[in-house]
């Protein structure tokens, strides 16, 4: 692993079709180490942090597996149209007054109706004027045109997880495709908008799936990768599955850091399944999270999160 960190620094890529076991049964000790001596010569010490909220929650279309707010499964979880520009506003001055480099307003859905669509642009273009912090969006599958319409609304990036590997896509989801979401990927890339794309580990996947995701994710030239762990809803179909371990997890963001080495590695969803919330994760790829509260589970509080990477000696 330590030669193979020096092969990555020095500027091998790996590439699909290459034979990756090892990552698999390499000693986690010393992939993690590799994996952060990579981290600190692509990133340095600089943690990046992001946060999100729930523009507009509930009453989605698709059926993806994992999500509370599918109109398909039974979650109890809150709905409400789009929200006010002035609620949008004061949650993204208290995330950049507290240090968070990044916000996005994230809406439940395929997409945007034309109506929220102009609420969303008109939402980016006052906190644009407002704010300084990076703005980022995530409103599912979206045109050409309103990718060219985002940017000019001041979005610097665009979120739209391809969830899974290219195989084990249909057993998450069946209401959209894979090619859908590599699509949306590229348009948006095309407006001259950057792409933070990633998925979920702990949804019943192989290890095979997890490699597949990350040399795909690769392939795409992502920016940011956020690996979300699945923290199991009651009312979805995957509310009884065994929840992934922490090993299990820093070898997949280990891992990760190998395959993608430029791209922001940004833990999500499921850092409660770690001790100290992930700390040992950012010594073992990960450059950067989510901060504050998640779509529709408990996040991490940003003070908590700053003090923590400060005291392992980042900088935000």
């Amino acid at each position: 692993m330590n030669k193979l960190a020096d092969e990555i620094i020095g500027g091998r890529r790996i590439k699909r079709g290459e034979e990756l076991g090892y990552f698999i049964t390499a000693n986690l000790e010393q992939l993690c180490k590799g994996a952060d001596r990579i981290r600190r010569h692509f990133h340095g010490d600089h943690a990046d942090l992001c946060s999100i909220i729930n523009g507009r929650s509930g009453k989605c279309s698709e059926n993806c597996k994992f999500c509370a707010q599918s109109a398909h499964h039974c979650t109890g979880v809150e709905e409400y149209g789009f929200l006010d520009n002035d609620t949008i506003l004061a949650e993204c001055r208290h995330n950049e007054e507290r240090g968070v480099h990044r916000f996005s307003i994230v809406t439940a859905g395929k997409t945007l109706s034309d109506e929220d669509f102009a609420k969303a642009a008109d939402a980016y273009s006052l906190l644009s004027r407002e704010c300084h912090i990076a703005l980022c969006g995530s409103h599912g599958l979206l045109t050409q045109e309103q990718f060219e319409k985002l940017r000019e609304a001041g979005v610097s990036r665009y979120h739209c997880n391809i969830e899974t590997s290219r195989r084990n896509f249909p057993n998450i989801c069946t209401t959209h495709t894979y090619d859908d979401k590599i699509e949306c990927i590229r348009r948006a890339q095309k407006a001259g908008v950057e792409v933070c794309s990633g998925g979920i580990i702990g949804m019943g996947e192989t290890w095979e799936d997890r490699l597949d995701m990350a040399v795909s994710l690769s392939e795409l030239n992502v920016k940011s990768i956020p690996i979300n762990a699945l923290m199991p809803i009651k009312g979805t179909p995957l509310e009884n599955t065994e929840r992934i371990t922490e090993d299990d997890i820093l070898r997949t963001i280990a891992f990760f850091r190998y395959i993608v080495p430029e791209a922001d590695i940004r833990l999500a969803a499921g850092r409660n399944l770690m001790k100290d919330s992930g700390a040992k994760a950012f010594l073992s790829g990960a450059d950067s999270t989510i901060t504050g509260d998640m779509l529709t589970t408990s996040g991490n509080d940003i003070r908590g999160d700053v003090d923590m990477l400060k005291g392992m000696g980042f900088s935000i």
